[in-house]
């Protein structure tokens, strides 16, 4: 699964045996995994000595692949792996306001890092349907990634950091939502958006984040709860019904979001609230 930037998979093995591996170097930029069970062990090899690491659930590893690599793997092992292409971080670097050209990446092993965790837990279920992920999302989830990996890992002692605002015009910003309430399915980059306000990614990302409040994905979120209110108070459609008008990769994702932003299920809102629409259109599980 692509995004801006990162390409997401997954990588495993239920060899316990799997000896000694080696890749040779190449420029696609850096490799980070984390860790999805627990038991996998590596002796990692490099130039004048070798280093030993254990993974449990949770832990990461980040290398550089314009680097040889040649390590030892014993027990089995299941990755969640993003590829991250160093034109990308420096990219992000540039439009977050930070001075210096270069990004590089500390090399780490075995290490637990909860906010990259965190991030990263909510691309497992995607790579389930990746066909159904969310352009726009998968670009500011990269986005954030990228910007977490230059600010804890960047070694590069050139990359300063420097302040810098980010305002959008009133015609920019009716522009933005205007090419973001037409699609509220999620099919619109964050690219596309900014460039046809003629700014770069992040500069627009901050810029509109600061002018509503919202990243460009949670205000597309927000727009869906609002048009499933006005259905739930109006009509009598079903719950999944409402979710494919909306936008919603399901039922389930609409459940899941709207519960968080109105503190209820939809079905209980609808019921809360007073609905216009026939009861006897509801389906069990709404009930």
């Amino acid at each position: 699964m692509r995004g801006a930037g990162i390409k997401f998979f997954r990588k495993g093995s239920d060899d316990p045996h799997l000896g000694q591996v080696s890749t040779t170097a190449d420029d696609r930029g850096f490799l980070i995994g984390i860790s999805q069970g627990r038991g996998h062990r590596r002796r990692i090899f490099h130039e004048h000595h070798a280093t030993n690491h254990e993974f449990k659930e949770g832990s990461i590893y980040i290398r550089n692949l314009a680097d040889d690599y040649r390590a030892d793997l014993r027990g089995a092992f299941d990755f969640l792996l993003m590829e991250v292409s160093q034109p990308f971080l420096i990219e992000l670097a540039q439009e977050h306001g930070w001075r210096g050209g270069a990004v590089d990446l500390a090399c780490h092993a075995g290490d637990t890092d909860l906010i990259l965790l965190r991030l990263v837990n909510v691309v497992e279920p995607l790579l389930q349907k990746s066909s159904e992920a969310s352009p726009l999302f998968l670009d500011q989830l990269g986005t954030t990634i990228g910007i977490h990996l230059i600010e804890r890992y960047n070694r590069a002692t050139n990359l300063e950091s420097a302040s810098q605002g980010a305002a959008l015009s009133r015609p920019q910003l009716a522009l933005a939502v205007e090419m973001l309430s037409s699609n509220t399915a999620g099919n619109v980059r964050v690219a596309d958006v900014a460039q046809a306000c003629g700014l770069s990614r992040g500069y627009f990302i901050r810029g509109f984040k600061k002018a509503t409040g919202k990243a460009p994905h949670q205000w597309i979120l927000s727009q869906r709860v609002e048009q499933a209110r006005g259905l739930l108070m109006k009509t009598g459609m079903s719950l999944a019904d409402i979710a494919l008008i909306c936008g919603f990769a399901d039922q389930s994702h609409f459940t899941r979001v709207f519960s968080a932003a109105s503190g209820l299920p939809p079905g209980a809102w609808r019921r809360a609230t007073g609905n216009a629409g026939s009861p006897a259109r509801f389906s069990k599980c709404e009930k």
